[in-house]
């Protein structure tokens, strides 16, 4: 298998990375969070305009791209500048969803979506089911030429900037089964939708969104009935490889502050880098991020693999990346001292962002458990 990127992705890479060189920083970042805004609009709009969200998808659907390495590629960039806009949630969460399982007329969406005028939110997570994709509560049941949604959602990435949601509902069968599962297309502001903001850690945005007797036409269903789980675990991989690609990037930019500090900061007249403790302990930091990298490479060439060789390589690449994210994040911290956890930093939000990347899709624990489960079976 060849690890090596096309020209055209080494294109895609360079133009986002001088991008978000020219139009994105910390103290940006800091001033959009604080005036409560979940994101800017005009920069989703100019990274539409360069094609990146064009990127998460493939030629059948009107993008050019949609591979892992694809996915790889743009989140280590997004995760090296900081990046909070809504493209995990509507392109690779929602975006595949709709993708892989929506017919002729509803995919036209998804060029709405790759042009930033629409933005999807995929509401599938509930209070109960902790990482588990299979545990669903939330109804859909039929009344005539309509289905009626009753339940629960929680942690909707951007559910409250999206104008639709894609909505994970059990039609049949108990609420642990894969099957019963189906995905309806919900707009937010349908009657008896309450969606409540809130900001995560990070400053990205979640919403616990509350569906009261909400009505949707048939057609507004996904495939076929009850048959959506395996869509579900396919999108889920793909974001899992977005995220862990995301926190590479994340890393990167870490490392990159803590060596530039070590550099300026002097005790004794010179330099801190120049002592070896400090510098054992970046060379670990180093190695670990590599290492961590290898993994996100081959879940990448393996996105496309049978399902239970994809998934082991989804948890043992999202349970590597959480342990070396905690790992980088403590080490920079404590190299840099106090400076390290304040907000007016820019380090403070690569380690809050790696934090918030390991309980997105299941931590370091619950991904442990589940590689051990897949290999045994």
């Amino acid at each position: 298998m060849d690890f090596n990127h096309t020209e055209e992705r080494m294109i895609l890479r360079d133009m986002l990375q001088r991008f978000m060189a020219d139009h994105y920083n910390h103290e940006a970042r800091r001033k959009l969070i604080a005036s409560g805004e979940a994101y800017d609009k005009n920069l989703f709009y100019k990274l539409a305009e360069l094609g990146i969200l064009g990127a998460m998808f493939g030629e059948e659907n009107n993008g050019f791209g949609g591979s892992g390495f694809d996915l790889m590629v743009v989140f280590e960039e997004l995760g090296r500048a900081g990046v909070i806009e809504p493209i995990l949630s509507s392109c690779v969460l929602a975006g595949g969803l709709l993708a892989e399982l929506g017919n002729d007329i509803q995919k036209t969406i998804i060029d709405d979506v790759i042009t930033g005028t629409s933005i999807l939110a995929f509401a599938h997570g509930e209070p109960q089911s902790r990482y588990n994709l299979n545990h669903v509560v939330t109804t859909a049941e039929t009344d005539e030429a309509e289905i009626i949604i009753n339940g629960t959602k929680s942690n909707v990435i951007n559910g409250k900037q999206a104008n639709l949601l894609l909505v994970s509902a059990r039609e049949n069968s108990n609420e642990y089964d894969e099957t019963g599962i189906s995905v309806f297309i919900v707009p937010l502001d349908s009657k008896g939708i309450t969606c409540i903001d809130h900001h995560n850690i990070d400053g990205t945005s979640g919403a616990r969104i509350i569906f009261d007797n909400v009505r949707i036409e048939k057609v507004a269903r996904l495939g076929k009935i009850g048959a959506a789980f395996p869509a579900i675990e396919t999108a889920n991989a793909r974001a899992i490889l977005a995220v862990s690609s995301e926190a590479i990037g994340a890393m990167e930019a870490a490392k990159t502050l803590t060596i530039e500090y070590l550099r300026e900061r002097k005790q004794f007249g010179v330099p801190i880098g120049s002592f070896q403790a400090l510098q054992h302990r970046m060379a670990d930091v180093l190695i670990e991020i590599e290492q961590a990298r290898s993994s996100v490479i081959n879940l990448a060439g393996h996105l496309e693999t049978k399902r239970d060789t994809r998934e082991r390589y989804v948890s043992a690449t999202k349970n590597l990346v959480g342990r070396v994210g905690q790992l980088v994040a403590e080490e920079t911290i404590q190299m840099h001292g106090g400076i390290g956890m304040t907000d007016e930093y820019a380090l403070s939000h690569f380690v809050r962002r790696l934090t918030m990347i390991d309980h997105l899709f299941g931590d370091v624990d619950y991904h442990l458990e589940r590689f051990i489960t897949l290999n045994v079976a």
